[in-house]
């Protein structure tokens, strides 16, 4: 097997394991649709769990770029950035792509604390709430950590209620009860 092809196996498991879900995705139903025997599998991954790993991996990889970059991109100052996330989530929400958040969905399935892939999911979820809570202390507010994770808390009702209901609009819903929670954090 080419070095490339335990990338191109990994590539491909995301977008099945983020469609169909992980317990409910098999060794069988990976080789039917990656193209990768199991065989070869085995050679790169010993077990599920460890290419799932893998998997959470270039998924924490990508998204975190793209999210991060996109809040950057969107805005400059850092109030208008604490925004600038739900404009992001919007971006994504509408996306043809979007099937929810994958690290949520791990944590649902993989649900001890003490899990590889639980404290991997549990891992990007931190740190985004460090990339939310940096740019809330640029912003100078009283208390970057309480209004990061508040924040955080409207991100991921958002993300949980796009899937719900399919409507991005929620990223606005997300995006004004957050204006109002930055301009008390400013004022304080």
């Amino acid at each position: 097997m080419r070095p490339n092809k335990r990338d191109e196996l990994v590539r491909n498991a995301l977008d099945v394991f983020y469609r169909d879900g992980f317990h409910a995705t098999g060794m069988d139903k990976l080789v039917a649709e990656t193209g990768i025997s199991k065989t070869s599998m085995y050679k790169h991954f010993r077990t599920k769990e460890d290419l799932i790993l893998a998997v959470l991996r270039l998924r924490d990889e990508r998204f975190r770029n793209w999210f991060c970059r996109r809040v950057e991109e969107i805005a400059e100052a850092p109030k208008d950035r604490l925004l600038a996330v739900f404009d992001a989530l919007e971006e994504w929400f509408k996306s043809p792509e979007f099937k929810g958040c994958m690290f949520i969905k791990a944590v649902s399935e993989f649900q001890n604390p003490e899990d590889p892939i639980h404290i991997q999911s549990a891992t990007h979820k931190r740190m985004l709430l460090e990339f939310v809570q940096g740019i809330a202390a640029q912003a100078r507010v009283t208390d970057p950590g309480t209004l990061a994770r508040q924040l955080m808390l409207l991100k991921e009702g958002a993300i949980v209620t796009a899937v719900m209901q399919g409507e991005a609009k929620v990223a606005a819903d997300a995006k004004a009860a957050a204006r109002i929670l930055i301009a008390a954090a400013a004022r304080c």
